[in-house]
């Protein structure tokens, strides 16, 4: 019987742990916006990947007490970086460039929701059928901001040129709701890997296999890309870029999935649509009409629905 690598923190330090990553990851979902409109996607990911690949170093090397990798941890572990390091990088930089922030936190508002039902698929967790309206509410609340008038017209005014403007906000659309799902796989798959690997460990070697899956069209940007036409404020933009996103947040996601259920870990995941949505509105001048309000509500409440505990949920809903 193999035993993690690392003991489990306490329940609050996990708790921490687990709001800080997402809070995290809803600030670079959002300031991806105007890197992405400087970089070109690949490059940008795989510069991110090579910043963190560089800071983890001294994390590559095989703890003592660490358990010999079976080919079942590889795959995990190449799982891990497909779908929650180099997919979710890619879906979410292209679905930011042609929607906006305020959109991507909308929208990653149902991954608990999709955590849940991955946690009952994958990890044999029961759903109770309020989860299954949880779901249903988050894609009402995607849908309405979709179609939200102003929210198009805004797209439209800023590229009338392109006559396929609306194509691309949908395809911006399925694109993050493709990263919805790969943050989900990335809850649920590492929730397993911390059973016998440590938060440094599979920070580090899920971070090399993005490093390795966006070589190769990172390179082919790279070699005809002007370097020289990018600020200083950028690169700066950039290092904490990829620090937050291959460093920080995914040390802190996996060392608080060590003390946490993969579904009560989903809780936490509010954080990512609500940062990103005050990153948008703060720092970048963006801004929510009344129906995007209303939109933003019902994908909140559908995070609420899906993450509140049973005993609390059965006190609400008999008005106990």
């Amino acid at each position: 019987m193999t035993r993690p690598a690392t003991p489990a923190p306490s329940l609050p330090a996990a708790y921490a742990c687990l709001a800080l990553s997402m809070s995290l990851v809803g600030s670079y979902v959002a300031l991806s916006k105007p890197l992405a409109a400087v970089l070109p996607v690949f490059l940008l990911a795989w510069m991110r990947f090579g910043i963190g690949a560089v800071a983890m170093l001294h994390w590559l090397r095989k703890p003592a007490d660490e358990p010999v990798l079976s080919q079942h941890t590889r795959g995990l572990l190449f799982l891990e970086s497909l779908l929650g390091n180099f997919l979710f990088t890619v879906c979410m930089i292209y679905g930011v460039s042609l929607t906006s922030a305020v959109t991507a936190g909308v929208i990653m508002a149902g991954i608990p929701a999709a955590v849940a039902l991955m946690s009952w698929a994958f990890l044999r967790e029961r759903i109770a059928p309020r989860t299954w309206f949880a779901v249903a509410l988050a894609v009402a609340g995607i849908v309405l901001f979709a179609l939200s008038k102003d929210e198009r017209l805004a797209h439209t005014a800023s590229a009338l040129e392109a006559e396929n403007t609306q194509n691309k906000v949908w395809l911006g659309y399925l694109l993050l709701l493709g990263a919805v799902v790969c943050e989900a796989a990335y809850s649920v798959i590492g929730k397993k890997l911390t059973g016998t690997l440590g938060p440094r460990r599979i920070t580090s070697l899920i971070n090399l296999w993005g490093f390795a899956l966006s070589t190769p069209l990172g390179l082919y940007h790279a070699l005809q890309f002007d370097f020289a036409g990018v600020g200083i404020g950028m690169w700066l933009l950039l290092l904490f870029y990829a620090l937050a996103a291959c460093v920080w947040t995914v040390w802190l996601w996996m060392t608080g999935l060590k003390a946490v259920p993969a579904a009560q870990g989903g809780v936490f995941t509010v954080f990512l649509p609500l940062s990103a949505t005050l990153v948008g509105v703060a720092a970048l001048g963006e801004h929510l009409n009344s129906m995007q309000w209303l939109a933003f509500g019902i994908a909140l409440a559908s995070v609420v629905l899906a993450t509140l505990p049973s005993r609390l949920a059965w006190r609400v809903g008999s008005g106990q």
